[in-house]
C-alpha cells in the first residue's frame, strides 16, 4: 500500500490517500502536479510537510527505476550499451555479472540489436525501450514513469505495455494522458490544481468522467 499523509509540497495537497501497490496510473490536466508526485514517489524529492510510505518502507530507502518524459536527457553516456551497463558499474559489479546483465534485460527488452548503437540515433519508441531497460536492469521494488508515452504512436505504446506488464515489478507507477492506457491500471489517481479529485479502480474514477474528454475513448467503443 501506497500511504501519504499531510502532503504539501509545491502544488500539491493531500491530506491523505492510501492505494494498493501494483499498476498505478496517474492523470490529470497539465500543471497539476503529476511529475512533481511521481518524483516524490520515486524518492527524488523529499516532502516538504507529510510523509509518504510505501509498503513498509520510504520512497528513498527502495530500489526504484525512473524513466523521464524524455529519455534521452537522462541518458548519461553515448552507446547503448554503455547505457544499460552504467547502474550497474555504479554498483561496482564484476564485468562478467554486468555483460551477463546486460545480455540478459536487452533480449528481454528486445533491442539486443540495437546494443551497438550510439543513443543520439535512435528513434522515440527505441529510447523508451532502451531507457526502460535502464531503469529495470538493477531490478528495482518500484518503478516510475513519466508520459514516456506521450510520444509514441499507439502501435509502440501498446507494445511498450506489453513489455511494462511482462517486466512484473512489485509497484508501477505510469503517469500518462492516454486514458485508454490509464484504464489498464489497477488503480487510477487523478490530480487537478495540486489535489486528488478521485481515485481508485478505473471503473470508479472514470465513471465520474462520462461526459467529459477523460473518459476513455475505447469504453464509448463498447457501449
Amino acid at each position: 500500500m501506497i500511504r501519504i499523509q499531510g502532503l504539501r509540497h509545491g502544488i500539491l495537497d493531500i491530506p491523505v490517500c492510501e492505494v494498493p501497490l501494483g499498476h498505478i496510473a496517474v492523470t490529470g490536466p497539465n500543471g497539476s502536479g503529476k511529475t512533481t508526485l511521481l518524483r516524490l514517489l520515486a524518492g527524488m524529492e523529499e516532502p516538504a510537510f507529510g510523509n509518504i510510505r510505501i509498503g513498509e518502507g520510504s520512497p528513498g530507502g527502495m530500489a526504484t527505476g525512473w524513466v523521464h518524459e524524455y529519455p534521452a536527457r537522462n541518458a548519461l553516456f553515448l552507446s547503448v550499451y554503455e547505457e544499460l551497463a552504467s547502474p550497474l558499474r555504479f554498483r561496482h559489479l564484476p564485468c562478467d555479472d554486468i555483460s551477463g546483465r546486460v545480455s540478459e534485460i536487452s533480449e528481454k527488452m528486445g533491442i539486443s540489436h540495437l546494443l551497438d548503437r550510439d543513443l543520439a540515433t535512435l528513434s522515440g519508441g527505441e529510447q523508451v525501450l532502451v531507457a526502460l531497460a535502464t531503469a529495470m536492469i538493477s531490478e528495482p521494488e518500484i518503478l516510475v514513469l513519466d508520459e514516456c508515452d506521450s510520444h509514441l504512436d499507439s502501435r509502440t505504446t501498446e507494445a511498450l505495455q506489453e513489455q511494462l506488464l511482462d517486466l512484473q515489478v512489485r509497484c508501477l507507477v505510469q503517469c500518462t494522458l492516454d486514458m485508454d492506457l490509464a484504464a489498464t491500471a489497477d488503480s487510477v489517481i487523478f490530480l487537478s490544481s495540486g489535489r486528488i479529485r478521485a481515485i481508485g479502480t478505473p471503473e470508479e474514477v472514470f465513471f465520474t468522467c462520462e461526459k467529459s474528454c477523460w473518459y476513455p475513448p475505447r469504453w464509448r467503443w463498447r457501449e
